[in-house]
């Protein structure tokens, strides 16, 4: 069996994997675990599937050694002391999970760029194709199956973070997805999809990239950028506050790095966005960091 990443925390993981047992009998032990990021959402559980061979990219793994629960945890408990980002943490997942008593698993094995199992018979191939949402992102590929696992290279019916960049290689890994033959596409986030949810998520970092370079290039504040850009054709997604990440990682990728908003102005402005309404998803289990 081979497991595509945990969740965010042990209650979650343990409920989806009484679940898998219900109806797999063979998933009552997870040979091989592969975590398609280092988001704490798709990582958090390991310690679950301890027991796994468990595979990640290069760049994931050393990405997952700076983000541990442990660290998470401590934020959590201490989010005053953290200014506007300990207050957004708190607001986001205080009522959502407990990520106290986690215990950090990292990956046994990694990988560069490709790399090739087998489940029984099955072939499943991984391919590297961060940085995007992160440094690390793993696409997750069955040929026989016409099934991508994707990570958060695809949300679907919601906004993507572009934490890492740039937008022009996510582009590049949703043009990988569109080039393969694949019928079903599970996404990180969001309802199972198809090729059209990958067009479709396509279309939006084009969008928010052209429009995002015109307020750049014109001199706007990350602010103003925004605040001027609509959003319409998305109206219906979750989590429509994350256009201020967006544009932040935007304006930060055409400065060449140069431009970088303090994290203080960052999370208060994502907190504010929509008049402090933030349209946290209740589908899923997420994570920004």
């Amino acid at each position: 069996t081979l497991l595509v990443d945990t969740l965010y925390d042990l209650a979650k993981t343990g409920e989806m994997l009484a679940g898998y047992r219900r109806a797999v009998p063979a998933a009552k032990s997870i040979g091989t675990v592969v975590n398609t990021h280092a988001n704490g959402d798709h990582t958090f559980g390991n310690q679950l599937v301890s027991a796994a061979r468990i595979i990640a990219s290069r760049t994931a793994a050393e990405d997952m050694a700076g983000r541990t629960p442990e660290e998470r945890a401590s934020l959590m408990r201490n989010w005053q002391k953290h200014g506007a980002q300990g207050a957004w943490a708190h607001e986001t997942y205080a009522n959502l999970f407990d990520i106290e008593g986690i215990v950090y698993t990292p990956p046994t094995e990694t990988f560069e760029r490709e790399m090739t199992l087998m489940v029984g018979t099955k072939e499943v191939r991984l391919l590297m194709v961060g940085p995007a949402h992160t440094r690390g992102d793993v696409l997750v590929h069955l040929p026989a199956d016409r099934i991508v696992y994707t990570g958060d290279i695809v949300f679907s019916e919601s906004h993507p973070a572009i934490w890492a960049g740039p937008v022009k290689t996510w582009i590049a890994a949703c043009d990988t997805i569109l080039g393969w033959d694949v019928d079903v596409v599970v996404p990180g986030h969001g309802p199972i999809t198809d090729k059209a949810g990958v067009r479709r998520l396509r279309e939006y970092f084009v969008y928010i990239d052209t429009e995002t370079r015109k307020r750049f290039d014109a001199g706007l504040s990350e602010a103003d950028a925004v605040g001027s850009l609509s959003l319409e054709a998305y109206k219906g997604w979750l989590d429509p506050e994350r256009i201020v990440l967006n544009v932040s990682a935007l304006y930060r990728e055409y400065s060449g790095g140069r431009h970088k908003t303090p994290p203080e102005d960052l999370y208060t402005r994502l907190r504010a966005y929509g008049g402090g309404k933030l349209a946290h998803s209740t589908h899923t289990h997420k994570d920004h960091s």
